[in-house]
């Protein structure tokens, strides 16, 4: 089977079941997306098309030949040998469950099986470890077809073949995998996010900032840099002397900072830090360091521009705002 000739099923027709169909449909996969909902199915074709114009707008659509989406009301009219089913239902275990029944009793033992819920594991859905074999999470952000990345998490009995096959199946169709290495709660994404978001509370209840300042800071500071580099290579970039300088300059404050939160684990140990440091310089060698740092100005200052005319042409700078 060639990857143009790939089937891919997904069950429900919601905001993400539907941007991930449209994402492998353009990819040039056959999508056969479930919803019993009458009006979802009546509804899709136009939400199908303006992702198409989203995607194209933000410069990520392939528009590769023999790419499809059809509506089924129900599983049992799909293919049995689609190459990937992506349960794409409500962020419900009871409901979960009874849908991975579902697709299994259909497709069978062998055909991977992802669900891109945002909390629940596959361990929760699949209460028998010998079920998780061809079962993995695949969690993508919101909406899927403009922010790719996408977090594979699978469960201890994961069979790891099943996890590169998923993998390689969603890097191909224009996602970004990132491989997570074990189940837990919130996975990454919404641990880093939520990392943020607590401590936003804890400002805005101490009075030390208020809602729209924090937004600001983020939008207007924080995000811009991470928008082109994540938090270990901003650190990395922004200190002269890369990841170890930054840790001695500031891993005190932030050692005192979580401390005061009640965290665990701190301060950072020698181990932590020095295999940091090391995946650090594999990604970006020390004689590359000050090009990166050229390159990152020169990308935020053409972002920056970007940011304000995208804003200039569509109305208020920030919610709220005349």
């Amino acid at each position: 089977m060639t990857r143009e000739s790939v089937w891919i099923t997904v069950l429900g027709g919601g905001e993400i079941g539907l941007g991930m169909a449209a994402v492998f449909a353009d990819a040039g996969a056959s999508v056969e997306v479930v919803d019993p909902d009458g009006s979802v199915r009546a509804s899709a074709q136009d939400k199908l098309q303006a992702y198409s114009t989203e995607m194209q707008v933000a410069g990520l659509l392939q528009d590769r030949s023999g790419g499809e989406v059809v509506l089924r009301e129900a599983l049992a009219d799909t293919r049995k040998q689609a190459a990937l089913v992506v349960e794409a239902g409500p962020e419900d275990l009871s409901i979960k469950r009874q849908l991975f029944s579902e697709i299994r009793a259909h497709v069978g033992d062998d055909v991977p099986i992802v669900t891109t819920s945002s909390a629940i594991t596959i361990s929760q859905i699949l209460e028998d470890p010998g079920d998780r074999r061809a079962a993995l999470v695949a969690h993508p952000a919101n909406p899927p077809t403009l922010i790719r990345i996408v977090e594979c998490v699978p469960a201890p009995e994961t069979d790891l073949a099943v996890v590169e096959t998923v993998t390689d199946l969603l890097n191909w169709a224009g996602f970004s995998a990132v491989r997570i290495g074990h189940e837990v709660e919130g996975f990454a994404l919404n641990r880093l996010q939520s990392a943020l978001l607590r401590e936003a509370y804890r400002l805005v209840e101490a009075g030390v900032v208020d809602v729209n300042g924090a937004d600001r800071l983020v939008s207007e500071g924080l995000g811009l840099r991470w928008a082109l580099s994540g938090p270990f290579e901003t650190a990395d970039l922004n200190t002269a002397g890369g990841i170890a300088a930054h840790v001695q300059r500031m891993g005190p404050a932030y050692t005192r900072i979580g401390m005061d939160n009640g965290e665990r684990g701190l301060p950072w140990s020698e181990q932590l830090v020095a295999s940091v440091i090391a995946q650090r310089n594999a990604a970006l060698p020390a004689e590359r360091r000050n090009t990166r740092v050229e390159w990152r100005r020169r990308a935020l200052a053409a972002l920056i521009a970007h940011k304000h005319e995208v804003i200039n042409a569509n109305g208020a700078r920030r919610a709220g705002d005349d």
